[in-house]
């Protein structure tokens, strides 16, 4: 009985303390677990934020030429209507109060949001020239927002500039 109970003895101390030892283990992560983690994530980050930057900016760059596309449309019907083009985008654009009527100086042919002159990232302009109109795009941040500016007329051809410099009517044509 002398052996068991020195057996028994020895034993329990060993497992009294791991008894107590294991819930402190188990009770969440070390500090290398977290920061390892941490650092893992941090370059995903690195890696994904680039490319989702650059996606974001041909998003932009895809919506300009389509409301270049809008300006064009708009400019035709404008036409048609007044036998003229417009030469600003609020004239395109709605009524400045709600239920006023359309006319030449409001037409209602674009969205207020264009008609401002600011959407997805760039500025758009329209001017009256000797022939009709153009319409310029270019980018709120230049690198950022986009990487080209975009000039339209009473053409219909959308034309591109890879540089800051607006994009005119001699600019390489959008194909």
């Amino acid at each position: 009985m002398l052996l068991l109970a020195s057996k028994s003895s020895r034993v329990r101390p060993v497992t009294a303390r791991y008894e107590r030892r294991s819930p402190e283990r188990q009770a969440g992560f070390s500090l290398i677990e977290l920061l390892i983690v941490i650092a893992i994530i941090l370059i995903i980050l690195s890696i994904a934020l680039p490319q989702m930057s650059k996606s974001r900016m041909h998003a932009q760059e895809m919506a300009a030429i389509e409301e270049m596309g809008t300006i064009n449309k708009a400019e035709i019907q404008y036409y048609s209507q007044f036998n003229q083009y417009a030469t600003t985008l609020a004239q395109l654009g709605p009524p400045a109060t709600a239920g006023a009527a359309e006319g030449p100086q409001a037409s209602g042919l674009i969205p207020g949001s264009l008609a401002s002159g600011a959407a997805g990232g760039y500025n758009f302009t329209v001017t009256q020239t000797p022939q009709g109109y153009a319409a310029t795009a270019v980018p709120k941040a230049f690198g950022s927002t986009g990487r080209r500016t975009f000039y339209t007329d009473q053409t219909g051809i959308i034309r591109q500039n890879w540089t800051q410099e607006p994009a005119t009517e001699k600019s390489d044509e959008l194909k």
